[in-house]
Parts: structure tokens; sequence; C-alpha cells
């Protein structure tokens, strides 16, 4: 039975799909205006699990994951690069979607984009203004109401009366009250702007995921996702938009991933102490990254570091090292590793727990590995089904283990050598062999012999 913890609630609850068997997700995706940095990946992987494992887990999932192209941010790098937004954001968007397929991301089921979905905006904006809750200056904006909407601090836990302590309106603003906030925004120079019933001009990024969301998946739908840094204003603001809007709950359940931290703070573009994916994966192998990132329960938060990473690629060598001259066979045996498993990831998407096991299931691997190898290659076919659900374990190993060898050594080379030493053993030549042994160390080759056979790998 599968639980997850649900923001709105505080708590962990039985996940029960509103439709029988079929879930609806909702996440919100990036603003493509650069290059992503870890912590989108962070976000982008840690719901990749949540589908990975609910499909897995037999639901028939529609996952939506929108694009916000078109925001103040998108404008001004447009602007300071001499390009239009959109071709901005389409470079961006390559970007992106080459970063997700290195990091072994499946793309999402829809993938709306904002500028797709003006009209629709406009006809929630106008249903919000007929119930009251939004109301147009005169300006070329139009507003929500904030107070108007009872529920509203639900999701954050916020008062009201505390946010209005300190909040004010701006000068060029023509707010009813400092709290409300934009849904449409009257067109300023050298902007891109839509023609609308209140004059031209561009959605706010608040009511473009409720209109992308309702779109694809309904009024109401069962989970919606995000980092952690959305809970307020953003998720807040769309639940105050939909629920006034359609009368009708928003989301059943809400999920938030925590962040990556750079010395005690969250990576962020503004504070300038991010790492694109691409700036890392310059460094460490993409399986490394996703493993940093799933190895973490989703809502913790991961403190990045060059020790973080050295850990992941050790403990994903432990894995391969015991995949390693294994014949890739149908999974078998190790039902109580499968019980654990999933009781973990049933468990609010367990991973920490669900790696332990991991583990546990390659000391089998290995213990057996010599008295019963069938065994062991059933195992082993079982350890990358459930790495499949993390996202891992389905490289060759030695693809893996070799990784970053090309230009570093010459592996005709190296293969010849091995052989050469494997020789000087059969003819007990033992100094020629240990100078060998040698010759490859000196070149960052690492040699392991098991039963007349060695294979190799580079040094860390």
């Amino acid at each position: 039975m599968l639980t997850i913890y649900n923001t709105l609630s505080k708590a962990k609850e039985t996940f029960k799909p509103l439709n029988g068997n079929k879930v609806r997700m909702y996440v919100c995706g990036m603003t493509v205006y650069d290059y992503c940095h870890l912590g989108h990946g962070r976000s982008m992987v840690a719901f990749d699990l949540v589908t990975r494992w609910l499909r897995k887990s037999g639901y028939d999932l529609t996952y939506v994951r929108n694009i916000t192209d078109i925001d103040d941010k998108i404008i001004n790098r447009a602007n300071e690069n001499g390009e239009t937004f959109d071709a901005l954001t389409a470079r961006m968007i390559d970007a992106m979607h080459e970063d997700e397929r290195r990091l072994n991301i499946l793309p999402p089921d829809q993938e709306p984009r904002a500028t797709d979905h003006i009209a629709g905006m406009h006809a929630m904006i106008q249903t919000l203004i007929d119930k009251g809750y939004a109301y147009a200056p005169g300006n070329g904006d139009v507003y929500y109401r904030v107070g108007k909407f009872v529920g509203y601090g639900k999701l954050s836990r916020k008062k009201i009366e505390d946010l209005r302590i300190g909040a004010r309106i701006e000068v060029d603003e023509a707010k009813q009250d400092p709290l409300d906030f934009v849904l449409w925004k009257g067109v300023k120079p050298g902007e891109p702007s839509w023609a609308s019933p209140w004059g031209p001009g561009r959605p706010g990024w608040h009511i473009e995921c409720s209109v992308m969301s309702t779109c694809c998946l309904g009024d109401s739908f069962d989970i919606h996702g995000g980092g952690s840094d959305l809970e307020f204003p953003h998720h807040e603001n769309e639940i105050a938009q939909s629920e006034a809007a359609t009368g009708k709950q928003y989301a059943n359940a809400w999920m938030h991933c925590g962040m990556i931290r750079i010395n005690g703070e969250k990576m962020s573009k503004s504070l300038n102490n991010f790492f694109t994916i691409r700036d890392v994966l310059e460094k460490y192998h993409p399986e490394v990254v996703r493993y940093l990132l799933v190895a973490s329960h989703y809502r913790s938060a991961i403190n990045y570091s060059e020790d973080s990473l050295r850990d992941a690629k050790g403990a994903l060598e432990r894995f391969y090292h015991a995949l390693r001259g294994l014949p890739r066979v149908a999974a078998s045996g190790g039902e109580a590793y499968v019980e654990r498993f999933s009781v973990a990831m049933n468990d609010d998407f367990g991973t920490p727990e669900a790696c332990a096991v991991l583990f546990d299931l390659v000391r089998e691997i290995n213990r057996l590995r010599e008295s019963d190898p069938q065994a062991a290659a059933g195992l082993a076919g079982r350890l990358r089904e459930l790495g499949d659900v993390l996202g891992v374990l389905q490289l060759e190993a030695d693809d893996f283990l070799r990784a970053g060898a090309e230009g570093k050594v010459d592996a005709t080379e190296v293969e010849a050598l091995i052989q050469a030493r494997l020789q000087a053993r059969t003819d007990k030549n033992w100094a020629e062999s240990d100078r060998i042994r040698d010759q490859l160390t000196a070149m960052g080759v690492v040699l392991e012999d098991s039963k007349g056979t060695t294979t190799w790998r580079l040094a860390d």
C-alpha cells in the first residue's frame, strides 16, 4: 500500500487515485532562460523516480510537466543576448532535453508550454473576474483578490494577517491590497505581448500553471509536484486561482522535493552558487550524478560536494563489480529483497532504505558467484531490475567501470599487457608479472584477478 507525504495535510496518506487505477500528475517544470542547474536536476530526477515507481506498481499514469517559456527572466536574458525570446527558449529547451537524456530521465507524457495556452489563461482570468476574485483596474493589468479566497494559506500554513505585515504596494501598481498578485501584465515597451480583453500584455507566472494543469488533467487531479521553494507563493497562488475558478479541489496530494545546497544555502542562479548539469557531467559520469540525486530521500536537502559525488561513484562501483562477469539473464530468486525494496518505496518513495536493500543483494551475489554462479546470475538480473526503478545499473559493467578511459589509456595496449601478465603467471615468472602490474598501475589501471581471469578499470 503506497503512502505519500501530502504537503497539504502535512502527513503521510494512503494513496488513492481519484479515478480507479488512473493517476494524473502535474509537476512544475523549468523556466527556460538558461541551462538547467543541478537543483533543477533534483526535481526532474525526483519525479522521474515517482513516475517509475507508480508505473512499476501498475498504475496507469499520465505525467505532465510544463515549460515556462515567457517571463521577466526570459525577456531580460533575450535582450541581453540580442535575440528574440522564442529563439532563446528554443535553445534552452533543447539543452534541457539533452540533460534529461544524459541523466536517464524519462520524458513526461505531455510538456505544455505557457505560450500555447494564452487563450485558456484569458478564459480563466475572465471567470475569476466574473466571480469577484479578480479585478482589472484599467491600466492593462489584472489582479487576483487574495482576501476573497477563504482558504488562502492552507498549503503553506501562512496567515493573511501575518503576510500583510510589512507588505506594500509598489508605485507603479494599481493593487487594492498589497497581497494581491498579477494575473495579466499590461504591455511594456520592448516586451513581447499578446492581445487580451484587457489590452495587450502577457500572463503572470502563477496563472500559467493553473491553466496548463487543468487543461491537460482536468479541474481536479491526483498529484501536484515541484521543488519545496515553490510551495509559497507559487503553489499557494495556484490553489487560490484554480479552486476559485472551478469550485473544486485542485490537487488531491502535493509533493515537494528538497533543495540542493551549497555550504548550507539553496543552490540557485540568484545566489550565483549553482553548477549546471552539464558542468557537473563534465567531471562525473551521468549515472553517478543520478545516483547522488536518488540515494537521498526526495524530501530531504542534498548538500552538494566533491565528497558526496565520490561516495555516489563508490556505491555504483560496488554494484557494477557485483554484476561484472555474470551473464545477463532474467531476474530470478531474491524475492525477499524485492519485498523489502517494495516496502521501502511504498513508504513515501523511501530510496535510502531501497538502496540499502541493493547493497544487501550485492553481498548475496558476491557470496554465491563462486559456489552457485547460476543463482548469482539470477540475482544479478534482480539487481538490475530493482536498479531500473532508480534509473541506474542498466549499463554493461565494464562500460561503467572503464568510463573516462578513452583518451587516458589505450584499451588495446592494456588488454595486451594483461594477456602478457597472464602468460607470465602461467609460466610462474612472478617478477615479470609484478613488473607488468606496476606498469599498468603507473598508467592508472587497476587490475582485478579472479579464477584465471583479469579485468581492469581506471583508478579513481
